[in-house]
């Protein structure tokens, strides 16, 4: 994992400074550290603060969502995925955004949690699929950027994400545990506990974490609703009879509150239940090296009302209490295959997912449990790929892949829309499905005379529409039925390169792209309802950093990332573009402790398509640059005890994200005149990780 700001550093520290954050520390957690103390040999923990993460290979990302960064520590996925270059979220409130990279957001980001799509529920996305995925509770994340891989899934048309836990190995019987805990400003309070125990046979590991926030505050001191409670566990048995064979069931349930300053309703209920059996067996033979199976289940139920969290308000029919409830069951399956030999390394497989949705809503506190379920869609999808390498020479590799899907959907509403407003819905029961070829081509080359990877790959992806650009506009495109009548499959070619540069001291890489979508699936909120619709579309960016080690203590770096895009078909603005951002990182670190600095600085974005977006987002207003700037800190106890802490927006500056939700008028925000929420101001934060 390359991280920038905050590594590990010898030398002697400020005797002082030691002893006073020692002690400090050390009257509120001697007990605890007593106990550490005393434990067998854990891994060492490093004194680190992640703040930015480069790429550890060509177009690829792998980091340790454990480690803690800033700002401060992530309450969902979208939240730690912006810490990577690239990176953004739809921001509703305090947490459940929607992530987005390099522009392009939902299913063109494939999102996967130890193999399999956790995918939400609400037609507004409410429930991402991030919204469910706690990152501490996982051991590693992985971000393949652009259409440069087809072995995780459909679609990933913008990249691939996985939060994956690895599977513990115990020479003879044994355990470990880690944990953690933060506290912060506006009542944050998080608790994580990792722990497995085996032997060489097996094992049994349990992982659970709550988090909790009130509502915060911005700069301006004015509050913004945004407080949550949440909390998940999950375990695993795993069969290792020997070395080269796993057998792994896990099985875990979650559940949560949110309120969002940015919708006309809450969240009151996130009911998560996954299962899930997987069996890997390596070392094969001489060219057959590696077979792994996998079938889980994923569950998500989820519930909106505008009286849970806040109090009702409103006029009309829309005046009183009022509820949604919407679940998702997802069944999913993949077989995979990886053949070596000396030059090269084949990989293929088959992949299979259906997912079904319902829906059922009332006016009234809780009235909806008394009403059934009404199913609306079911949605299948079975693929196969390949994946070749040729190690051509010892400095040359070519990467190819190839994908076939065919997915279908089937529409089960009878009528559209609601109450006085409800119509005969002219595609009831009816059924679409598309066949959809998917690949990539890449070339990777290590220089001769400098210390440096280059790569260049040319990608092409078929999406099919998915359950939020088939079922939830109001209409589709001028002359149709509806949505699910008339929105074409998405398809994107596009082309990735980029260089890596890496000496003892100086880390530095740059990553472009270029590509062309043509039947952009886009939302247009013109006169108030969504309208669905193909345009082509074209984009191009990149992101680009460096780390530069200015003496043995001393550590600078710096990430600029941007996205561009235009609707070629309208001549504008492609909408939902995040701006120009960039980080610079200054670190000083000796031995156990360390400190940093951390300035986020945004480019104000002018290049909006007012009242165009997707689904969660439209543009409204252009938005205003900001600069952020904040401190971090961490010390290492001992091998067992590691204190970090934080100051974000040190500051206390007032400022709106470009990618937001306007202000919803029942927090008191004006309903004709909309307003970004704003992001929290001054924030303190800290840390404590434990291992033995």
């Amino acid at each position: 994992m390359s991280s920038y700001t905050v590594l590990p550093a010898s030398g002697r520290s400020s005797l002082p400074a030691r002893r006073l954050f020692a002690a400090v520390c050390g009257t509120l957690l001697s007990p605890l550290a007593l106990a550490v103390q005393q434990a067998d040999a854990p891994a060492e923990l490093s004194p680190t603060v992640i703040t930015a993460i480069a790429p550890s290979s060509p177009l690829t990302v792998i980091t340790n969502p454990k480690d803690p960064r800033q700002p401060v520590p992530a309450s969902d996925g979208a939240d730690y995925l912006k810490t990577i270059p690239g990176f953004s979220a739809i921001r509703a409130g305090g947490t459940n955004g929607d992530p987005v990279l390099r522009g392009m957001f939902g299913s063109r980001l494939n999102i996967l949690t130890n193999g399999g799509n956790m995918i939400g529920a609400c037609p507004n996305r409410m429930d991402a699929p991030t919204s469910y995925i706690a990152p501490e509770t996982f051991d590693r994340l992985t971000v393949i950027k652009g259409p440069q891989t087809v072995q995780w899934g459909p679609g990933a048309s913008a990249g691939t994400i996985l939060f994956e836990r690895e599977p513990e190995h115990f020479g003879q019987l044994g355990s470990r545990v880690n944990a953690s805990a933060l506290a912060g400003s506006n009542g944050r309070f998080d608790k994580v506990l990792d722990a497995a125990a085996g032997n060489a046979d097996g094992y049994a590991r349990f992982v659970g974490n709550q988090s909790q926030s009130d509502d915060y505050k911005d700069g301006n001191g004015d509050t913004v609703p945004s407080r949550w409670d949440k909390w998940n566990g999950d375990v695993a048995l795993g069969w290792t009879p020997d070395a080269d064979t796993l057998l792994e069931l896990t099985a875990g349930k979650g559940d949560g509150q949110s309120r969002y300053a940015g919708r006309g309703m809450d969240g009151s209920q996130f009911k998560r239940e996954s299962l899930g059996l997987r069996f890997e067996k390596s070392n094969i033979g001489e060219v057959l090296d590696k077979f792994e199976a996998q079938v889980y289940y994923n569950y998500a139920d989820h519930v909106m009302d505008n009286y849970s969290l806040r109090t009702p308000s409103g006029t009309g029919m829309m005046a009183g209490p009022m509820a949604s409830n919407v679940d998702r069951r997802t069944l999913g399956a993949r077989l995979k295959a990886t053949w070596k030999w000396a030059d090269w390394q084949l990989l293929s497989g088959i992949d299979a997912q259906t997912s079904e949705h319902r829906s059922r809503s009332a006016m009234g506190v809780d009235t909806y449990k008394d009403q059934p379920f009404s199913k609306d869609a079911v949605m299948h999808n079975y693929g196969v790929f390949s994946e070749l390498t040729w190690y051509a020479t010892g400095t040359d590799r070519v990467i190819s892949g190839a994908r076939l899907d065919r997915a279908s959907a089937k529409d089960y509403r009878q009528t559209t829309g609601s109450g006085m407003t409800a119509t005969p819905n002219p595609t009831a029961d009816d059924t679409r499905a598309d066949t959809l070829p998917s690949g990539f081509l890449r070339y990777e080359h290590d220089l001769a005379v400098l210390p440096a990877t280059t790569y260049a790959g040319i990608g092409h992806v078929q999406r099919f529409p998915d359950y939020w650009e088939l079922y939830s506009p109001t209409s589709g495109p001028t002359g149709s039925l509806n949505a699910f009548d008339a929105i074409k499959p998405e398809k994107t070619t596009q082309l990735d390169f980029g260089i890596q540069y890496k000496t003892d001291n100086l880390e530095a890489w740059a990553s472009g792209y270029v590509g062309q979508v043509r039947d952009f699936i886009l939302f247009d909120y013109t006169g108030g309802n969504s309208q669905a619709r193909n345009v082509d579309a074209r984009i191009m960016g990149g992101e680009l950093g460096a780390a530069y080690k200015l003496t043995q203590r001393w550590k600078a770096d710096a990430t600029l990332a941007y996205a561009w895009g235009k609707n070629s078909s309208d001549g504008k603005a492609l909408p939902q573009m995040p701006p120009l951002e960039s980080r610079l990182g200054l670190t000083y670190s000796e031995d156990d402790w360390s400190a940093g600095a951390l300035w986020r600085v945004v480019a104000a974005q002018h290049r909006i398509d007012a009242n165009a977006g997707n689904v969660v987002g439209k543009d409204y207003e252009q938005s205003a640059g900001f600069g952020v700037f904040s401190l971090n800190g961490a010390y290492r106890v001992n091998k067992h005890l590691k204190l970090s802490a934080g100051v974000d927006n040190l500051l206390d500056k007032t400022y709106a994200e470009h990618l937001n939700l306007a202000g919803n008028a029942g927090f008191g925000y004006p309903a004709n005149d909309p307003q970004a929420i704003n992001e929290p101001g001054r924030t303190l934060w800290t840390k404590v990780d434990v291992s033995f």
